[in-house]
């Protein structure tokens, strides 16, 4: 079966379609670009962005699928980070809060949105003055802001806003606001807005080779991972921001590279909404760093953990030992505690962090490091979500010693990302755009703050199927037309790219899809081309998935936890056992 052909007016395919994607094939492989980009993170996003919007031609490939990996495993928060104020990283802190901002305000309005947060003092005395004044801090060194600054509470204030934590456990309380985005979406618009300002973007496409001309880097050997198809692109410089896998991405470029990175582990679990009473997200000391309890629309997200991982990078796994670390310290505050049976989801995510001194990752620096490691290559790693931007443009600077011209300034921070303009206004419209469509005013609401002022394209997919604005049988939270605009306009391309991130059904519901998966591929399978063999293939390998992560996650260390995680099948055919090109030299 042939995939279906989404097209715009012009004729050309749809970014990120399917057309699109056998366009995209075609240009890596015709064309001599200024830059590729390896690796579809946030950080890989934001470099292709940047690129792009400063005139250059920009190819962005990624292995698995956009966000697969750290991007969509994050605490789901835009922000500064406060607890770095203790480490002394003012920089860090400075440049993440102007970020916060500017995404808040400009760039992603309707994926970042402000949050309140309450921070409990737990002594009397020399707590509160000492915390208000890292909370001065951190209110006034992002400058312009548009979120409340800090509120003093008494205990009974404290206890108002949120009443799901013991008496016993704090003596009073300063509000203070952060923000919450879900990462995997956000990563996913990003990746849109360069593709939107002409970068060819590709996943399923992985590097398995550099191209060299000389002591030059001059491009990259891709491997498709559906198919096994080979190709060269041809580029003046190459950047590496593969996250975790920079040490591996540099190995295969056969250079010394200039700083290690370490992975960190960082577990996540959901719990529904209504087993915490609280109005605000919940930030906890502990005895290592701190503990989130962050509100995520039917749900809360509490993590996370911190602590080395030297196993499968693509695949970490939570054990028993990190579930229990956060149910411990989640329950020493709550009035009704957490049990593993209230659990609905549980994610494990690595932090890419520049390895130091310290033994402790929690000590380890979140800034960022570029560097040109060899003519024509660039590697970029460290920093914080919040910071891509930056990262992004360091990148591109970094870069423009091996381009032959003048590279203009970075623009980013004048360019929303797709989506952003026309938001606000039509958040004023929700009531007419929802009796127009005949859905809820809260189903309006829910794709505003999912897709922004795109939200007519993704309902016009409704127009000849009236059906689609019906809620997933099992997960009513999302309507049937977004599997269809996953596969549709986002680039999804099976399953678990549609449960697991253009969607969180799978850390949203406690069957983590199974209940709807059937449904989804249903859906999608006249999209992407699937026969009857694609389809139960899709669902063999989904369920796969499921069951050995629910089984990881009640093993005892970490070595018993990946070796089940890591034994289920992948999606996508080729990653595990390489196709080599003619020439290539896998490592």
């Amino acid at each position: 079966m042939e995939p279906a052909n989404h097209e715009t007016a012009t004729g050309s395919a749809t970014p990120l379609s399917p057309a699109y994607r056998t366009e995209a094939w075609k240009k890596l492989g015709s064309t001599a670009f200024d830059v590729v980009v390896i690796g579809g993170g946030v950080v890989g996003a934001g470099a292709a962005l940047d690129a792009a919007t400063r005139g250059l031609s920009v190819a962005l490939v990624e292995a698995r699928d956009f966000a697969s990996g750290t991007s969509s495993r994050s605490s789901k928060m835009f922000h500064g980070g406060l607890r770095y104020l203790e480490q002394l990283e003012f920089g860090l802190v400075r440049e993440a809060l102007r970020e916060r901002e500017l995404s808040l305000s400009t760039l992603a309005p309707h994926l970042v949105k402000p949050l309140p947060f309450l921070f409990p003092i737990t002594k009397r005395g020399y707590e509160r003055p000492y915390v208000a004044a890292g909370m001065f801090l951190y209110d006034s060194m992002g400058g312009a802001k548009t979120v409340p600054a800090q509120k003093h509470l008494t205990r009974s204030g404290a206890l108002r806003l949120f009443p799901g934590v013991r008496r016993d456990a704090l003596v009073g309380g300063i509000r203070y606001y952060d923000t919450v985005v879900d990462d995997a979406r956000h990563t996913m618009t990003v990746v849109r807005t360069a593709a939107h300002y002409g970068a060819v973007v590709r996943t399923s496409t992985q590097v398995v080779d550099f191209l060299r001309e000389s002591d030059r880097v001059s491009g990259v050997v891709v491997r498709d991972s559906e198919t096994g198809e080979t190709t060269t692109i041809t580029s003046t410089v190459v950047i590496n921001a593969t996250g975790v896998w920079t040490d591996e991405l540099q190995a295969l470029s056969q250079q010394k590279g200039r700083f290690r990175v370490r992975a960190s582990k960082g577990v996540h679990i959901v719990v529904p909404r209504d087993r915490i009473v609280g109005d605000a997200a919940l930030i906890l000391r502990t005895e290592k760093s701190v503990l989130f309890v962050i509100p995520w629309g039917l749900h809360w997200i509490i993590g996370t953990t911190d602590t080395d991982w030297h196993l499968d990078l693509a695949h970490p796994a939570a054990t028993a030992k990190d579930i229990d670390y956060i149910l411990e310290h989640v329950n020493t505050v709550l009035i009704t505690k957490l049990t593993r049976d209230d659990i609905s989801g549980v994610y494990a995510g690595l932090r890419p962090l520049l390895a130091g001194e310290s033994d402790e990752t929690s000590k380890l620096s979140r800034e960022h490091a570029v560097a040109a490691v060899a003519p024509g290559l660039v590697a970029i790693a460290g920093g914080k979500y919040t910071t891509y931007r930056v990262m992004g443009a360091d990148a591109v600077d970094a870069a423009e010693q091996f381009l032959p011209y003048k590279v203009p300034a970075s623009c980013t921070a004048k360019v929303p990302l797709v989506g952003a303009d026309g938001y606000f206004a039509l958040t004023n419209q929700t009531a007419s755009i929802a009796n127009e469509h005949g859905v809820h005013p809260h189903r309006v609401t829910h794709l505003l703050d999912r897709y922004g002022s795109l939200v007519g394209d993704v309902l016009a997919f409704a127009d000849a199927d009236p059906g689609l604005l019906e809620p997933l049988r099992g997960a009513p939270q999302y309507l049937r037309v977004e599997a269809v605009y996953a596969a549709a306009a986002e680039g999804a391309l099976h399953l678990e790219d549609i449960l697991a991130r253009r969607t969180r059904i799978a850390i949203e519901y406690a069957h983590r899809g199974l209940e709807c998966m059937a449904e989804v591929a249903d859906l999608v399978a006249p999209i992407l081309g699937w026969d009857d063999a694609q389809v139960a293939r899709e669902l063999e390998v989904y369920r796969a998935r499921v069951e050995a992560e629910i089984e990881s996650q009640i093993q005892p260390d970490d070595e018993a936890a990946d070796a089940l995680r890591a034994a289920a099948p992948e999606a996508r055919r080729e990653i595990l056992e390489p196709v080599p090109a003619p020439g290539a030299r896998l490592t």
